[in-house]
């Protein structure tokens, strides 16, 4: 029978169990990375393992998110970063080299490789043809000690694309657009999207790696394209063709399902306010006024989506009502557009030029005016996320911002009257690794910097057989990881202080929610009750750390998003699942709920009945575990069950 390229690459790094759907598989990973706003916690975890080095092939440490130096604890973690790299083998891309993803394609990426990083968005180098994978930060620390990492084997979703795409107006923005709009935030869960078919050969490697990123908003495990000779001739333009494979499904492959998408039939495509999957076309929304543009993020913000840009902005000016904010990907993309003076065309345009960052997509800086409308060729559109609570943010391609910003509201670019260039993919990019520091072979003099933001890891005491809270919260569906811990230049600076930054969780949904959890703890804790998709989006484990300090015990929810559902393991607390969920209706915040025998049951059925003292009634919830995640949970959460094996 033949095999698919998930089953390929699975099976080549196969540590333990079955690549068969919905059973546990263990697999050894090629490389770790991690980014400013998760790794800080990261490398906290790792070095509380107390070993030596790194045990993994390749690790790397990214400055990205928290660019903003407006007090000592940004630099201060940078220094931390650089130093705790050093220290444990691992390369450092230093502030200034661009975004994680963005780079790592660059530089890393290689097709057949499982790569595992701190963030959501690491399937980008799904476009290269690895299984790449965002994982929480203490699953990656434990990797980096040399544990295999361990996930339920997904279903294998083929995505068969045919035809070309109506260039340049339309981008492959456009196409994971439509694919949300299809498939919705959730139609990803517990899958990962294998593209092939004859429309594959359109898309390069950089067009291939924005659909696998924004696959993350799908909650899709991961995405990727097969390695063919697009993919050959871009590792051959950085510099590294050497470490390219072919790679592609056999004839007779088997998948749980098809979905066929013809790319001749996409056009321009925007998702309206505050979801990913809210998907229109551009042309349904003409003639709607815009604020603010922003362009770039790991999504689109590599070379030829700068080039494109540059064309448009080319000999033209940015509405006079419109603020236009653009940040390239990489070091490595602002150096060629500058020097081919792609960059002075865009501010004599009006641009507002940014560093080579994450910026405005997590928060940091440029955050629209209040009720304004912002278009973002970013991943995320979530209510507040910008920094601007009532704005609305709109997500559209690099090609349709820049129509945007010049024409003041949303028109489809195909009826905009500009000039539009398309060129060819370059056959040499510049290769510069001067921001990316190497391992050291002699670690032994190498001192870990920490300054005084900088504190202890926050863990768990073990399971108790019983569990007495109160459920100090009570949401609807999609609550994302932002709903649970915001970002942003007031909030990510604590990211490595649990006890300062435990003091914003829920704090856009419920300012008093912090202060009534700590009330609680000192009663026995408390219990969050979701719908569905709990705890989508970013990859921040901050959004477990910190309930966790709080006295979290559990989350009763109707499902949850995979991320989020490990990283509440990782830190103890219970993941349960209603049974029936018309039993969501009958709680209320406030309510006392008490769960018992929980050991017995998390060891037998995995079925609790939980009473709700308060209204003197029961009902039935359920967990999912498999034997180990079981083990993290009774001993307290990933950390103390790693440290208690490594001691066996």
């Amino acid at each position: 029978m033949g095999k698919n390229m998930v089953e390929k690459i699975f099976g080549a790094h196969l540590a333990y169990g079955e690549i068969k759907t919905g059973f546990p598989v263990g697999l050894k990973v090629d490389q770790v990375y991690t980014q400013d706003a998760t790794g800080t916690m990261t490398w906290l975890q790792f070095e509380a393992m107390g070993l030596d080095r790194v045990k993994v092939p390749l690790a790397v440490s990214y400055v990205d998110h928290n660019m903003i130096q407006s007090d000592y604890m940004n630099p201060d973690d940078h220094i931390f970063l650089q130093t705790v790299a050093a220290k444990y083998g691992a390369f450092f891309s230093k502030p200034g080299n661009g975004i994680c993803h963005q780079v790592h394609l660059e530089q890393f990426a290689a097709p057949g490789k499982i790569a595992l990083g701190t963030d959501s968005h690491t399937p980008t180098g799904g476009g290269m043809g690895m299984i790449a994978i965002g994982v929480g930060g203490l699953d990656a620390a434990t990797v980096m000690g040399g544990s295999p990492f361990e996930l339920t084997m997904p279903q294998v979703v083929k995505v068969n694309l045919k035809g070309k795409l109506q260039r340049p107006c339309v981008t492959a923005m456009d196409v994971i657009l439509d694919i949300l709009r299809r498939l919705t935030v959730k139609g990803g869960v517990g899958k990962i999207m294998e593209y092939g078919g004859p429309g594959v050969k359109d898309l390069n490697v950089t067009e291939r790696a924005t659909i696998t990123n924004m696959g993350a908003e799908l909650g899709a495990t991961t995405s990727i394209f097969p390695s063919d000779k697009r993919t050959k001739f871009y590792l051959s333009a950085v510099g590294r063709e050497s470490d390219w494979i072919e790679l592609k499904a056999d004839k007779g492959a088997k998948y749980s399902e098809i979905i066929d998408i013809d790319l001749s039939s996409i056009e321009p495509m925007i998702a309206q306010p505050h979801s990913p999957d809210n998907v229109v076309t551009v042309k349904s929304l003409s003639g709607k006024k815009v604020d603010q543009v922003c362009i770039g993020s790991c999504t689109n913000s590599s070379y030829q989506s700068m080039k494109a840009v540059a064309s448009i902005l080319k000999g033209n000016n940015v509405a006079e009502d419109v603020n236009l904010l653009i940040n390239p990907g990489s070091k490595q993309v602002y150096e060629m557009i500058s020097r081919e003076s792609l960059t002075s065309g865009m501010i004599a345009a009006g641009a507002r030029i940014l560093e080579a960052s994450c910026g405005p997509c997590i928060g940091m800086g440029g955050a629209p005016g209040t009720g304004q409308v912002s278009v973002r060729s970013y991943n995320r559109n979530f209510k507040g996320r910008s920094g601007t609570k009532d704005a609305s943010v709109y997500l559209a391609s690099p090609v349709s911002c820049a129509v945007f910003s010049i024409k003041g509201e949303i028109i489809d670019p195909r009826e905009s009257g500009l000039n539009i260039a398309n060129f060819k993919e370059p056959s040499r990019y510049i290769i510069n690794r001067n921001f990316i520091i190497p391992p050291r072979h002699d670690t032994s003099g190498i001192k870990v910097i920490k300054g005084p933001n900088i504190k202890e890891v926050s863990v768990k005491e073990p399971l108790k057989d019983s569990v007495r809270a109160e459920v100090l919260l009570k949401l609807g569906d999609n609550i994302t990881t932002d709903d649970i811990m915001p970002a942003g230049s007031a909030v990510l600076p604590f990211r490595s202080n649990i006890p300062a930054i435990s003091e914003f969780v829920f704090s856009n949904i419920d300012s008093t929610f912090s202060k009534r959890a700590v009330a609680a703890k000192e009663k026995g804790g408390g219990i969050i009750i979701g719908g569905e998709n709990y705890g989508q989006g970013s990859s921040r484990e901050h959004a477990a750390i910190a309930p966790m300090f709080l006295g979290i015990q559990a989350v009763i929810a109707k499902s949850f998003a995979r991320i989020h559902r490990s990283n509440l393991i990782n830190f103890g607390i219970l993941p349960l699942l209603f049974v029936n969920p018309e039993d969501f209706d009958k709680i209320d915040k406030g309510d006392i709920l008490t769960i018992k025998d929980l050991d017995v049951k998390l060891r037998g059925d995995q079925t609790y009945k939980v009473e709700n003292t308060t209204k003197g009634y029961s009902f039935i919830a359920r967990s999912s575990l498999n034997e180990r995640e079981k083990e993290i949970i009774i001993k307290g959460g990933l950390l103390p069950y790693t440290k208690e094996r490594a001691g066996s």
